[in-house]
Parts: C-alpha cells; structure tokens; sequence
C-alpha cells in the first residue's frame, strides 16, 4: 500500500530509527509498502522513518540501462553498518522528503557493509558510485539526518530562502 512520505520540515525526520528485532510479517509488510511507495514517488531509495516509521530499515533500486526497477533488484537493507569506506566523490543529491530542492554532495565513493535481509539473514554489500551514495543518503535518515545538512552555510540559506517561498506559494494556493 503506498503510504505518505513525510517531508521536511517534519521533525519525524529527526528521530533516531530503532533496530528492527522481528523479522515477521509486519515488517515483511511495511518493506513490500516501502517499495510500492518509492516507485510512485519516482525515488531509487526510501527509508522507514520517511513514511514515519522509525525502525532502522530501508529500501534501495537502482534503474537498469533501460530505467525500470524491477522488484529482483531491490535491496532491502535492514540494521545496516558501514564497516569500511574508500575515497570521495560528489554527486547531485535529491530526497523524497525534501522534494524540488537537489544540491551537490560529498560522500564516500566505495563502501562495504553489513545489513540484514528481510528474513533476519547477515549480508554483506561492497558498493561503488550511485548505490555508494544511496546507501549513504538512506542510512542519514536512519540517523535522522538529511542531505541539506551537509551543505555550507551560504547554500543552507538559499534552501531556507527557497523553501520559505514554496511554503508560501503552497498556503497561497491552499486559500
């Protein structure tokens, strides 16, 4: 079912996701809502917390050559831990709870990791290029950080400036 992805400035986006314990049918649900919910909201990576949910679980698929994503290639990634990261990279970020606002970010170009499958099975991930920097954006919302966090100060404040004027524009169309 395709849930609501809360966007900032929601202070749910701050909350510290709790590790998933039961690796039952509720959780089974909520990975297979994660997924429906990411693919209509046109996002490669969604976390638990952006749908409200603070549990240390999320979802990443990457689009083949031809842009599908299709359900054999989805990561479901739950209680991850970065055990090693490799050089640095920027990419353009973008986020479903920061939705229109896209910015340049440093992060880790390589990294491996170590997670559980939604059956509670250890896995681990060596990943590069964009799967690097969607696990990396996805596990900062697990953290309950955003990518606007990492910007300097003076783009901080043309976000801050950039938001102001669409909640604005949003109230305005609402009257």
């Amino acid at each position: 079912m395709i849930q609501t992805v809360i966007t900032y400035p929601d202070k749910r986006l701050k909350l510290l996701s709790l590790p998933v314990e039961s690796f039952d049918n509720t959780l089974h649900r909520l990975l297979d809502d994660m997924y429906e919910t990411m693919l209509a909201q046109n996002g490669i990576g969604l976390a638990a917390i952006q749908i409200a949910v603070p549990l240390r679980a999320l979802i990443i698929n990457i689009p083949d050559e031809e842009g599908l994503q299709l359900q054999k290639t989805l990561l479901e990634i739950i209680n991850p831990e970065i055990t090693a990261t490799q050089g640095f990279t920027t990419y353009q970020e973008g986020c479903l709870s920061v939705p229109g606002f896209y910015e340049e970010i440093d992060r880790h170009e390589t990294l491996s990791l170590t997670y559980q499958d939604r059956n509670g099975q250890t896995q681990t991930l060596h990943a590069q290029g964009l799967l690097a920097i969607a696990i990396q954006h996805e596990i900062d919302h697990l953290e309950g950080k955003l990518f606007i966090e990492k910007l300097s100060y003076i783009k901080r404040k043309k976000f801050e400036k950039e938001l102001k004027k669409r909640l604005k524009e949003e109230k305005t169309h609402r009257l």
